[in-house]
């Protein structure tokens, strides 16, 4: 059979929503797009839509689509990630293989026109269920890099309580707070595997700027004079609520900066959060958190109530400047 392989178009996101549809409901893994969630991805200024793009066509339905953004910085390695899905129905027919093969022949293009001279690994996350895809990225030279669990929370149950040190507050998020969030995003992600600094471009397009962003959810911690030490930043995605019927507040970011760690700063957050969210009328609170996080993150979480619900790897291939 033969596909018509194009980059996608802004007109694409309803064929690509219902693509990612039809994997979601054959592999449960929790991930839900509307239309106008992925056209947000599209208007992403870090992403070449007419070459960091495609899309294979069976007609009028589109079977697979694969996507590969730069990323903010090069700190130290550009990691360019493949965001890809196949149709159940026309799985092992080679269409992972091509995009694959498509992004490791793209992804040097691309990366030498920002990070020219930086070294370059090409990164893929796979549900640890996916067992095909596993073994489509080891016969490509991908090996396992880290581990990631997704969590949540059923917030009907007994919440947690925190206590804050003394002498710091929790205040809602503003607009006027938005760039000290990122700064102490920043800081407080400096030391976690593969972050690297938001720019404030890169911060609106893909945090705070986005339609999933929660403001009335989010929250900064400050001291006394006002500086903050602390973030919680919320999103909600209107499609995982049509595809379950369970309203889920996804904590997309939470950070304590380095000098506050180890003194229950983001354990009373979280608390307060969780309090928020169900009073916001959340049933559920999901993360994602790295498995090897050196913070002690993981412990947190799971003192709060979370529980791991899916577990994925990323796989990582380092590919030379020349491609």
């Amino acid at each position: 059979m033969t596909f018509d392989w194009v980059p996608l178009t802004k007109n694409d996101v309803g064929a690509w929503a219902e693509l990612l549809a039809a994997v979601e409901a054959a592999d449960r893994i929790g991930e839900n797009y509307s239309a106008d969630d992925l056209a947000e991805h599209l208007a992403n200024p870090l992403l070449d839509v007419a070459e960091g793009t495609l899309a294979a066509w069976d007609g009028d339905r589109m079977v697979a689509a694969g996507l590969t953004a730069s990323r903010p910085a090069a700190d130290p390695v550009h990691q360019m990630t493949l965001w890809g899905a196949v149709h159940p129905d026309h799985r092992r027919r080679g269409l992972g293989g091509h995009l694959l093969d498509w992004a490791i022949r793209t992804t040097p293009v691309l990366h030498g026109r920002r990070f020219p001279g930086s070294p370059l690994e090409l990164h893929v996350h796979l549900d640890d269920g996916n067992e095909g895809a596993k073994v489509m990225v080891t016969r490509a030279g991908m090996t396992p890099a880290r581990w990631f669990h997704g969590m949540s929370r059923d917030l009907g149950t007994e919440l947690p309580a925190g206590d804050l040190p003394d002498g710091l507050e929790i205040v809602t998020y503003r607009a006027d707070l938005d760039d000290a969030a990122r700064r102490v995003r920043n800081a407080s992600f400096a030391d976690h595997w593969g972050s690297v600094p938001h720019t404030p471009e890169s911060w609106k397009s893909s945090i705070t700027g986005v339609q999933a962003f929660r403001p009335e959810g989010s929250f900064v911690v400050q001291d006394g004079a006002g500086e903050s030490v602390a973030v919680l930043l919320t999103h909600y995605f209107e499609a995982d609520t049509e595809a379950t019927g369970v309203r889920e507040a996804w904590i997309q970011i939470i950070g304590t900066l380095r000098e506050w760690r180890g003194r229950g700063v983001a354990g009373a957050l979280l608390a307060h959060a969780l309090t928020e969210f169900r009073a916001q009328g959340y049933r559920k609170a999901g993360l994602g958190v790295d498995a090897d996080n050196p913070t002690g993150a993981l412990g947190v979480y799971t003192r709060a109530g979370f529980e791991v619900e899916h577990r994925t790897t990323t796989y990582a291939l380092p590919i030379s400047p020349g491609g």
